[in-house]
């Protein structure tokens, strides 16, 4: 198959998902083709059978905004004329699935193309959950999602909200996300040693959370669940990520005088490193309709301690791979953690269990599932 995959090239878990799905999807054969404002962050080397196309940025006075949304239609137009494409998979429906949509009816009054062209919107989020439900956007929404010719959600919560937020009677395709075993898997102690004694050199627990810092991942809550936990075990935490509520968590360890505790490391590449040195996971958010982060944890061996919303009950089961409490609750989320980390025996179970359950996320397992989802959208059924 020759696929167009629109998505945005940014840390978010649906360009993540994207581009991992895009790469596996090359290592099997398919030509896939990348249309963004800039390069995806994961797609890093060389890969045959994957193509980058960047959509040019347009400035023009009469304009306050860029119009990313109509340059990119015209972007996918181009190369779905040069490539004899069969489909646009759009992650994230807003501004892709819209720009697919726009593409697609500009090639059907074209006289000289006759192919029809299929699109498939993967719903990831905040599109539905946050972005979506503005008023200014929920109509374009609801006709992003009925005019797909696919629609796949990445957890069953993420499917009934759609259902019920837009009263949709489209059929939605349930694809959860994915992980790479081989690349996410945990390095040991005695590969890793020199990381560990960094940031751990007497030996203490270390915590982490990986997020954009947005407010919806209660960042805030993850220091406070950390100061219970280093009351009652020697332990560090390391906070991956930035975004607009790194300054107020920075202004919260100073005023609860952690700051030698709480190492803020910022954007970072190499995750599975970090996430070898990694006793717990921590994940409070508010809003979550599947977790990548954590299941990149737990395919790294490490229990995860998160909030019960959304898509994370699907993923991270309590009492085997990790522990769930409602949104808020810090401190029932610190006694979960305090109880792992002073109990070597359980500890060493869920561990083992964490990486257990991601393999029932596997790439092997999940791609496959696109791959019949494209087919059978492409042969109409």
């Amino acid at each position: 198959m020759k696929i167009i995959i629109t998505c945005y090239p940014t840390y978010g878990g649906s360009g993540v998902v994207a581009t991992e799905l895009g790469k596996a999807l090359a290592m099997r054969g398919h030509e896939i083709h990348f249309i963004s404002y800039a390069l995806p962050m994961r797609l890093q080397g060389f890969v045959s059978n994957i193509y980058y196309h960047e959509v040019e940025s347009f400035t023009y006075p009469l304009f306050d905004n860029p119009m990313y949304t109509l340059t990119l239609t015209s972007k996918i137009v181009e190369v779905v004329k040069m490539n004899d494409i069969d489909l646009v998979h759009a992650h994230y429906a807003i501004p892709h699935a819209v720009s697919a949509f726009l593409s697609k009816d500009i090639l059907r009054n074209e006289k000289k193309y006759r192919k029809d062209l299929k699109i498939i919107t993967t719903l990831h989020g905040t599109d539905i959950t946050l972005i979506g439900l503005e008023p200014s956007f929920l109509p374009l929404m609801k006709y992003s999602i009925e005019q797909s010719d696919g629609v796949t959600a990445v957890s069953s919560f993420l499917k009934e909200k759609t259902i019920t937020s837009y009263q949709v009677e489209k059929n939605i395709e349930v694809i959860p996300n994915f992980i790479d075993l081989n690349k996410f898997k945990r390095i040991s102690d005695k590969e890793n040693s020199c990381f560990k004694k960094k940031y751990a050199p007497d030996n203490e627990k270390i915590l982490m959370h990986t997020s954009n810092f947005r407010p919806l991942k209660r960042v805030q809550d993850v220091v406070k669940i950390f100061a219970e936990v280093y009351k009652k075990v020697p332990s560090k935490l390391l906070l991956i990520g930035d975004g607009p509520e790194r300054s107020d968590t920075e202004r919260l360890v100073r005023e609860m005088e952690l700051t030698e505790k709480v190492i803020f490391m910022g954007k970072q590449d190499a995750l599975v490193e970090l996430l070898s040195i990694a006793d717990l996971f921590i994940m409070p958010s508010q809003s979550e309709s599947f977790g990548l982060s954590a299941l990149e944890a737990m395919s790294c061996g490490v229990p995860v301690i998160s909030s019960s919303i959304g898509g994370l009950p699907e993923l991270n089961v309590h009492g085997e791979s990790g522990y769930i409490a409602e949104i808020g609750d810090v401190d029932r989320m610190a006694k979960y953690a305090v109880d792992l980390l002073t109990n070597e025996k359980k500890y060493q179970l869920f561990s083992k269990q964490a990486r257990e359950r991601a393999e029932k996320f596997s790439e092997d397992n999940i791609v496959p599932m696109y791959e019949k989802y494209y087919e059978k959208v492409l042969n109409g059924k």
